[in-house]
C-alpha cells in the first residue's frame, strides 16, 4: 500500500469517528432537551396506549373490566394533557420538542384510542372501519395544521390563542362518553347490540356494504376537526 493511500484511509477513518461523535452529541442534546412538562405529556401518551391495549384485551377475553379501563384511561390522558401546560408555565420552559410530543400524545389518546374503543364495542364492519380510519386521519391532519398555523391565530393579551380552528382533538372524549353510556346500557356487540342497528347499503348481508349508522357520528366529528370555518372559543 502506498503512503498517500494509507494517509487517505486514515483520514477517512477519523472522519467517520468524528461523525459518530457529532451524532452522539446531537443525541445527547436531544435527550437533555426533555423537560418536566415533556414527561407529563408522555404520560398522556402512556394512558392512550394502555387504553388501546385494554380494548384489544377485551376483544380477546370478553372481560368487561378491560373495557372499563379502556374507557377511563383517555380521561386520565386529558388530565395529563391539561397539566403539562401548567407545568411548562410553572417551570417557565417550553420547546418545539414539547409541542411535537403534545400532538403525538393527543393523537394516541384522543384519536387512535377512541377509534379502537368504538371497534371494540361493535363498530366492526368494513364501512365502520372506513369511518373510524377517517376519524383518526382527520385528527392527525388537525394536529399538523395546528402546529403549522398556531403562530397565525390571533392571540389575547396573555399570548394565548383566542380560538381553536376546528374542534380540538380532545373533544373526542365526548365520543368516549357516548361509548361509556352504551356500555352501561349494554348496547354493545354481544349484548343488546349497537343503537340504530345495522344497515346494508349494497350487496349481501355480511358483506362490505353493511354499516352501523351511528359510525357516521365519527365521520361528522372528523369533518368538524378539520373544518376551517368552525371556530371554537378557547377557555
Amino acid at each position: 500500500m502506498s503512503i498517500p493511500m494509507a494517509i487517505s484511509l486514515w483520514s477517512g477513518w477519523w472522519s467517520c469517528v468524528d461523525d459518530l461523535h457529532i451524532g452522539a452529541d446531537r443525541w445527547s442534546c436531544a435527550y437533555r432537551n426533555f423537560r418536566l412538562a415533556d414527561l407529563v405529556t408522555i404520560m398522556n401518551g402512556v394512558c392512550g396506549s394502555l387504553s388501546i391495549f385494554s380494548s384489544a384485551k377485551y376483544l380477546v377475553t370478553d372481560d368487561d373490566d378491560y373495557l372499563r379501563w379502556a374507557l377511563a384511561l383517555p380521561l386520565a390522558g386529558l388530565m395529563f394533557d391539561f397539566f403539562d401546560g401548567k407545568v411548562a408555565r410553572w417551570r417557565k420552559s417550553s420547546s418545539l420538542l414539547g409541542q411535537e410530543l403534545d400532538s403525538l400524545a393527543d393523537l394516541i389518546s384522543f384519536g387512535v384510542a377512541p377509534a379502537v374503543l368504538a371497534f371494540a364495542v361493535g363498530l366492526r364492519t368494513y364501512l365502520d372501519t372506513v369511518c373510524l380510519t377517517g376519524f383518526i386521519c382527520c385528527g392527525l391532519a388537525r394536529l399538523a395544521r395546528f402546529n403549522a398555523t398556531v403562530a397565525l391565530v390571533p392571540k389575547d393579551t396573555t399570548g394565548k390563542a383566542r380560538y381553536f380552528e376546528g374542534l380540538p382533538i380532545p373533544s373526542s372524549l365526548g365520543l368516549v362518553a357516548m361509548l361509556s353510556y352504551w356500555v352501561r346500557q349494554g348496547w354493545i356487540e354481544g349484548k343488546d347490540g349497537i343503537p340504530g342497528g345495522l344497515v346494508t347499503l349494497w350487496g349481501a348481508s355480511g358483506g362490505r356494504g353493511e354499516i352501523h349508522p351511528v359510525s357516521i357520528i365519527f365521520g361528522l366529528w372528523a369533518a368538524a376537526m378539520v373544518s376551517k370555518t368552525l371556530r371554537v372559543p378557547k377557555l
